[in-house]
């Protein structure tokens, strides 16, 4: 409840990296709540240096020994986006924020393992590796239609799980005397005592989950074959009961009680909502939930506002557990979204680069055709000061973009031809010029092979300039089994294509030099296609 100690001076609003805790809700109905609970309410009329980028409403408080910054999301406006914007905005004004809390409403899913009643709690709780929220979509809500995971999010910061951890220890040992708290905010401000008291239990009716809400034809809560039957609670247990696990988010709201039960047998979903996953790969928080209905058909606004409430109580409850010292240690939600970004990036270029090495397994290459092979490695090469005349000229004529892009170097056998195709590969290598090598030899395994030239290169290439890669991964993937296709449809698959969309796609291409040799070696029904 807000208070302000005779003699307290609040502090400078100005500052913003006094807020340290990030509360965002969704509708006006939780805004309330959360204001509520508020220990004290700073002024906001000196709170102007605000970001450009920030269009969000806020109220700033005290709770506990820690400052709180609550945004709530454009009225009329809800869904994953809408909060993902809140709380990307949240963050531009609020840099210092270092946890962060989604408390509101939610739809609950009772099951025969988890009896969730009307004025619960749900709390986000990690499962099975997993964090406490999953986005689905289930497309239009028909019953027995299929339902898709879309992903399961990021886990809250720790400081947060072991606050819950704590709490609920504490609640087994003393119960949570959230009843009692909330009356004293209700005795205090009379204004709210009738939208946000807890309803009759009378009012709490769960529905069988093939009956469906009809306007014409209301349900009535006489007909007990109509509902579920569950006992009464006891002095023994907690009103509000709080429970711990996955909550499900999507897009629209859960109003069919089939696919509810459906994920709630599956997942053990214990809530539906549609705001938290907009926010857990941006914004890590744990999300509170009251329970206001049962994700059905026979949806009312009579437990809306004590679940607020509820919701509220506990937010609170958690947020005076945690201890200033260990929220200083904790990064910033900046700082672990940007260290979030890098792993998914460096893990996006592990998997592209896994992808791209595979689909390169698939060519068939003959590893002793390079120049550099390690069979070919006493194999002649120019003395130094020899054939200085034509070495210069095909460089010379390499290296000139408007000269012509092929050199024919021909001669009698013997003549040193392959010597000096050896030498230039070398010295193009040395100057980062050389794409690839092939230097055919008969008699010597496949190195006579034509078929396996143009694969031959193309791996070389890919290696020696990775600009060509994916569009050489884009050819493999759309040709099965390329080496057995003919050498020209090779060429331009591998070679050509290649690289003709590299340089649409980049300006700054390379330039590669090819050196092949003794093409008489090649099989003789080939040589003249090459």
């Amino acid at each position: 409840m807000t208070q302000l100690l005779e003699g307290t001076q609040l502090p400078d609003t100005s500052n913003r990296e006094i807020y340290t805790i990030g509360w965002i809700r969704a509708i006006s109905t939780e805004n309330v709540a959360a204001r509520a609970f508020l220990d004290e309410t700073h002024d906001m009329k000196g709170f102007v240096p605000l970001s450009k980028h920030d269009n969000n409403d806020y109220t700033l408080g005290r709770m506990g020994n820690h400052n709180v910054a609550i945004a709530v999301l454009p009225e009329g406006e809800y869904g994953l986006s809408s909060a993902a914007v809140v709380a990307r905005d949240m963050l531009h004004s609020f840099p210092n924020i270092r946890i962060g809390l989604m408390v509101g409403v939610g739809g609950g899913a009772p099951s025969s393992k988890h009896d969730i009643r009307l004025g619960d709690v749900v709390v986000s709780s990690p499962r099975d590796g997993h964090g406490g929220v999953f986005q689905y979509d289930f497309g239009k809500t028909i019953q027995d239609q299929e339902f898709r995971t879309t992903g399961f999010l990021n886990q809250p910061p720790v400081v947060l799980r072991a606050a819950v951890s704590g709490l609920k220890a504490t609640f087994e040992l003393e119960g949570n005397n959230f009843e009692e708290t909330i009356g004293e905010i209700l005795k205090e401000n009379r204004r709210l005592r009738r939208k946000y008291s807890r309803p009759g239990p009378e009012t709490d009716v769960l529905f069988c989950s093939q009956v469906v809400f009809d306007p014409e034809h209301l349900a009535n809560t006489e007909d007990q074959s109509s509902l579920v039957q569950r006992p009464e609670r006891t002095e023994e247990d907690d009103i509000p009961a709080i429970h711990y696990g996955l909550i499900a988010s999507a897009n629209q709201l859960m109003k069919d009680a089939v696919v509810r039960d459906k994920l709630a047998a599956e997942k053990e979903v214990l809530c539906f909502e549609m705001e938290a996953a907009g926010l857990m790969n941006h914004f890590p928080c744990l999300v509170i939930r009251g329970i206001c209905d049962y994700s059905d058909s026979h949806k009312h606004k009579g437990w809306q506002g004590y679940a607020a409430m509820a919701a509220a109580a506990y937010a609170k409850a958690l947020v005076c557990r945690i201890q200033q010292a260990r929220l200083d240690k904790e990064k910033t939600i900046a700082e672990v979204i940007s260290l979030i970004e890098n792993v998914n990036y460096n893990l996006l270029e592990i998997k592209a680069r896994t992808r791209d090495s595979d689909a390169l397994n698939r060519l068939s290459v003959i590893e002793g055709a390079a120049y550099d092979a390690h069979q070919n490695q006493h194999d002649p090469t120019c003395h130094p000061d020899t054939r200085t005349e034509i070495l210069q000229d095909i460089m010379t004529r390499a290296k000139d973009d408007k000269d012509q892009r092929i050199y024919w170097l021909n001669g009698k056998a013997g003549t040193g031809k392959s010597t000096i195709a050896r030498t230039i590969a070398r010295a193009f290598d040395d100057i980062h010029l050389l794409g690839a090598s092939f230097f055919f030899k008969r008699g010597e395994g496949e190195r006579n092979k034509a078929s396996l030239l143009f694969s031959t290169i193309a791996r070389q290439l890919v290696r020696k300039n990775e600009k060509i890669l994916p569009f050489v991964v884009e050819a493999l993937d759309g040709t099965e089994n390329i080496s057995s296709k003919t050498i020209e449809e090779q060429f331009r698959k591998l070679i050509l294509d290649p690289f003709e969309e590299a340089r649409w796609d980049s300006d700054n291409i390379p330039q590669s030099v090819l050196v092949l040799d003794a093409l008489d070696e090649c099989e003789s029904r080939m040589t003249s296609r090459l």
